[in-house]
């Protein structure tokens, strides 16, 4: 994981150096991965969760601890030879012991599972958040999309009524249209050119929004390009193979199935406490006396004489601890079934979103063959309405209405073809193809 955000960070650092340059689809998913802050928290959630669980692994090792005092007595003290004198002294210990745990019930191993698992749920928190990340991204770079697609459309749309208008006005110069048949066409004109000023300004707002979202500080040069990655997706071939896709691949239902597994490890760790626990435990140490006013020993000599060694076993035998294993055994009982409940859930959940989500992307793949039909024929009207307007059968007013459901009927398609795009999207959203 942190291997991946280093690339990430360099093709950041790449693209910053080019900030000219346009975005793709995935440097725009890999800016805001490295940008974003949830993430990042998230990533550091899942490094104190690696942290633990070496710890729960750490702590099958024995225990060493090595002590040294000093301490210095007035009036009456005690010397080596445990004979209590008044007389001053100093004393310096050395001492060196070691404490292993032999047998806990198994409880450090359960607690090293639980570790573990809460260690995998974390990193599957993680590739959920980056995955919505990634659809969020997605969304918002298929609106710029449309909003662009909207406004070259607008501007096309502009151009032909530009140029019928300088016909026109030809025609009539030669005095084979009347001059009132203008008039409209230079209202076609005023409200188009009106049409293409608010589409830019669409098309700005949603650049903006996605350059915050990736955040982006040069938003003034930020602009984006189709990739031939970007394409259009297919159908999935039904709602049960997204379904059985996502079972498998969703990061929320990992995540779940791992904090379960870390909460049945937490119970054999609670019920562990009701097996004797043996320990053994070994020190040595040795120490030197200074005693004012008498013969002391060499330190050498003391340092040998007064060695010691020790070894130990200690065997506790859990009796009555005021119903506390029991209590925190039923507790993480509960706390199993509500994370299997909420498995469950999350499952039920998904099953709706998905069904939904499928329908609406079949609702969509006919409103684009609808849409794509009424232009075609909405198309045919306005050649036909310009034919008969310039061979003086009808007048600009026709013209201008079907223009007028022409620009609709296109504009309708291009929304229709967006939403099916980002319909289809939210399926390999789903289904983990994304």
């Amino acid at each position: 994981m942190r291997f991946r955000f280093l690339i990430l960070s360099c093709v950041l650092l790449f693209t910053i150096g080019m900030e000219a340059a346009p975005y793709t689809l995935q440097q725009c998913i890999d800016t805001a991965l490295v940008n974003n802050l949830s993430v990042r928290q998230q990533a550091n959630r899942l490094a104190s969760q690696r942290l633990a669980y070496k710890q729960s692994k750490a702590n099958i090792s024995p225990e060493l601890y090595g002590n040294i005092g000093q301490s210095w007595g007035f009036g009456r003290s005690t010397g080596a030879d445990n004979i209590s004198r008044i007389q001053n002294s100093s004393q310096t210990s050395f001492n060196l012991s070691a404490n292993l745990m032999l047998f806990d019930g198994l409880a450090m191993k359960f607690n090293i599972d639980e570790a573990a698992a809460n260690m995998q749920a974390s990193e599957a928190d993680l590739q959920a958040q980056q995955l919505q990340i990634k659809m969020n991204v997605t969304t918002m770079f298929l609106q710029v999309l449309l909003c662009r697609q909207l406004t070259e459309t607008a501007a096309t749309q502009l151009a032909d009524t530009q140029a019928k208008l300088q016909r026109d006005s030809a025609l009539v110069a030669a005095q084979r249209l009347a001059s009132g048949e203008l008039y409209t066409l230079q209202a076609q004109v005023a409200k188009e050119q009106l049409a293409l000023v608010q589409q830019q300004n669409e098309l700005r707002l949603a650049l903006l929004d996605l350059a915050q979202a990736i955040d982006i500080q040069d938003m003034a040069s930020f602009d984006i390009v189709v990739s031939d990655a970007d394409t259009l997706l297919l159908l999935p071939l039904s709602a049960q193979e997204v379904y059985d896709a996502a079972l498998t691949y969703r990061p929320e239902i990992t995540a779940l199935e791992y904090t379960i597994a870390a909460q049945e490890a937490a119970l054999k760790s609670a019920k562990a406490a009701y097996s004797p626990t043996l320990s053994a435990g070994a020190s040595v140490g040795s120490g030197y006396y200074n005693m004012q006013g008498s013969d002391n020993l060499p330190f050498a000599e003391q340092m040998n004489e007064n060695f010691t060694a020790s070894v130990g076993l200690n065997l506790s035998v859990p009796l009555y601890d005021r119903m506390q294993t029991t209590t925190r055994m039923r507790q993480q009982r509960l706390a199993v079934d509500n994370a299997k409940l909420q498995l469950a859930q999350q499952k039920q959940t998904l099953r709706k979103e998905i069904d939904q989500a499928y329908y609406n992307a079949l609702s969509a793949q006919l409103e684009e063959q609808s849409a794509m039909e009424a232009e075609r024929s909405a198309a045919e009207a306005l050649r036909y309405a310009e034919q008969k307007q310039e061979a003086g059968r009808a007048s600009a007013y026709e013209y201008r209405e079907a223009k007028n459901t022409y620009a609709q009927a296109l504009a309708t398609r291009l929304q229709a073809r967006y939403n099916l795009l980002f319909r289809i999207r939210i399926l390999h959203y789903y289904q983990g193809t994304l």
